[in-house]
């Protein structure tokens, strides 16, 4: 027996607006996969917005007043996972200036739990098919997650992971900047679909939610077969 299974390691799940009311599946397939690795998973039922939206469109008070409702919500975790980089950056490195004097919980983005506290990178997961993998802005930026995501992905069996040509470019989403500038982030949208494209890949996976909505927004207006997919949804997979 492992010492992970003599002592489950406690997780508290944020599992984030979008997942919340468009992408379910994104949440169930996290805590499938931190399950799986012997993690004892909470859900606290009392948690709401991270308040991104609210401070990238100038409103500081309420996203404060969203992040120590966050913090009062997980204040007994002793981590916070969470599918998604910007919601991870946010909290992280915004939530104090918004809400001073604040404290927090440790909050990881879902591959950082993985790979930096699990010590794992081979989760037990197989996926058939082939693989290109957009790496999101705020966790490549903000986060700094580097080949996590990468090394995640490399290890499923029965998954061949392709190139994304330009992949460091962003998708076009950004929040609010594709309802404000809705001509540029599709044009940039547009480029990032045809990068994957070319790759031949059947499914474009990326680690937030949002990318994904945006990506599979553009996927469908071409009637492409690719399919864009969540992290968590593949490394949740099994024979």
């Amino acid at each position: 027996m492992t010492q992970r299974e003599e002592k489950p390691v406690k997780v508290s799940i944020f599992v984030t607006c979008l997942a919340d009311t468009l992408f379910p599946d994104v949440g169930r397939a996290t805590v499938t996969v931190l399950e799986r690795l012997g993690c004892e998973v909470d859900f606290p039922v009392a948690q709401t917005c991270c308040g991104q939206m609210h401070m990238n469109t100038g409103y500081a008070r309420p996203a404060g007043e969203m992040v120590r409702s966050f913090a009062d919500t997980f204040a007994d975790a002793d981590a916070v996972v969470v599918p998604s980089g910007s919601c991870t950056g946010m909290l992280r490195h915004h939530g104090r200036s918004v809400a001073p004097g604040v404290h927090l919980p440790p909050v990881y983005e879902l591959s950082e739990f993985l790979v930096d506290v699990l010590g794992v990178t081979d989760v037990g997961a197989t996926f058939n098919g082939t693989v290109t993998y957009h790496p999101t802005c705020h966790s490549l930026r903000l986060l700094g997650v580097g080949d996590r995501p990468y090394r995640l992905l490399q290890a499923v069996n029965g998954l061949e992971l392709r190139e994304l040509p330009e992949a460091e470019q962003c998708c076009g989403f950004g929040g609010t900047f594709a309802v404000k500038n809705a001509e540029v982030s599709s044009a940039m949208g547009e480029d990032k679909i045809d990068n994957a494209l070319s790759t031949g890949a059947e499914v474009i996976c990326t680690s937030d939610s949002s990318c994904m909505m945006h990506l599979g927004g553009l996927l469908s207006r071409r009637k492409s077969p690719v399919r864009s997919m969540h992290l968590a949804e593949i490394l949740a997979g099994r024979e």
